[in-house]
């Protein structure tokens, strides 16, 4: 969220993070999204610049239709009139200062627990969490959670093999902060 009235998303938006289209099969994950240029598309961000830049790319491969649209923050979101869409477990999102009330003993807002894990999660980067992490943080590398193939989560048989460094975190009570 940007201080927008209200969260989320338009509905049946697809999430393409601009930094997606820096890489090579960038328009495979779009298509395996079933975003086809036979749709019409209708980009939304936060930064006008960076839609743009979408917009042309999606032009350039292809897709005849697309349009801009610039503003979900000041119009969408702020009419009621217009619904929005959450993410299934949005209120599982949680902010830096919720995660440092947890850390520093107090209880944030819908937290019900005493245990907890904060996992610094990187790819291929164990660099960045010895450089600088949130106290009493693990770092994970997310190839134990997600095939590098596809980016789809493992199956529970290659989780339960690969998790290594957090394993012994694991318990079925235990809060993890990502």
């Amino acid at each position: 969220m940007s201080n927008e009235k209200r969260g989320g998303h338009i509905k049946g938006a697809k999430s393409l993070p601009v930094k997606w289209t820096n890489y090579i099969d960038w328009i495979e994950i779009v298509r395996s999204k079933q975003i086809l240029p036979e749709n019409d598309l209708v980009i939304y961000s936060y930064n006008k610049t960076k839609s743009e830049k979408v917009a042309t790319l999606f032009n350039k491969v292809g897709y005849p239709s697309v349009s801009i649209y610039t503003h979900f923050v000041d119009e969408w979101t702020e009419d009621e009139r217009f619904p929005v869409e959450h993410l299934a477990r949005y209120r599982q999102l949680v902010s830096p200062d919720w995660v440092k009330d947890l850390i520093d003993g107090k209880t944030p807002p819908e937290y019900d627990n005493d245990k907890f894990v904060i996992v610094h999660a990187h790819y291929r980067n164990r660099d960045a969490y010895l450089s600088g992490h949130i106290p009493q943080a693990v770092d994970m590398d997310t190839l134990a959670l997600e095939a590098p193939e596809t980016w789809n989560r493992r199956s529970p048989e290659e989780l339960k093999k690969d998790i290594g460094r957090v394993r012994h975190y694991i318990r079925y009570y235990s809060c993890f902060i990502w």
